[in-house]
């Protein structure tokens, strides 16, 4: 395996490829999450084209098998609050250090295979000699709990390359209220007839 790192992806071919990674990748999460988690093709190239953002591929031959995009620019997401940043992380923002994961993925074959490994090693170092605030969040299907999920394997991946610290800022919760029809059980003496029809009681 090797990895190879991208701004402003413009070759078609290439285009192809880490589109179809990413939605074979993506497409669990997609449908285990309330969320729009999954960006359309449009918004996929938006992103791969940006020349804030940094994408790294990790390659079996000439397969990609596994990539992450990170925002250098969080101005340029439209997933954060700069205002949020500027507030409580003033001195990074105003240093361009809070980064964000727009995505990491990895194909479903080869996560056991080491893929996330290279990834993690080839672009958490960049991020860690930038001295990132490396901003990610993860729906609940991959992080159930406070510990462990997602996030304790990146802080771990983190740690391979350089002393990181995991710092959880928020989380969100997303409920409905049902308003669907239910089918109404007339109580006893009710002058509600088995039609809905109000019964004149003379």
């Amino acid at each position: 395996m090797h990895v190879t790192r991208h701004t402003q992806i413009a070759d078609p071919r290439l285009i192809d490829q880490l589109w179809s990674l990413y939605v074979r990748a993506y497409l669990p999460t997609a449908q285990d999450t309330v969320t729009h988690e999954m960006l359309d093709r449009s918004e996929f190239m938006a992103q791969i084209g940006l020349e804030t953002n940094r994408s790294w591929v990790v390659w079996d031959g000439k397969l990609p098998v596994a990539m992450t995009l990170i925002a250098t620019d969080v101005r340029s997401t439209r997933w954060l609050s700069e205002m949020y940043f500027e507030k409580h992380f003033p001195e990074r923002m105003k240093a361009g250090q809070v980064h964000y994961i727009v995505w990491a993925v990895v194909d479903p074959g080869y996560v056991a295979k080491g893929a996330v490994i290279h990834l993690g090693k080839h672009a958490l170092a960049v991020e860690a000699q930038d001295g990132a605030l490396l901003v990610f969040d993860t729906p609940e299907s991959n992080q159930p709990k406070e510990t462990g999920g997602s996030a304790e394997l990146l802080v771990r991946l983190a740690r391979m390359v350089s002393d990181a610290e995991l710092l959880p800022i928020t989380v969100q919760r997303y409920f409905a209220i049902d308003f669907s029809p239910k089918q109404a059980q007339p109580e006893p003496g009710s002058d509600v007839d088995s039609s809905d029809r109000t019964v004149s009681t003379g």
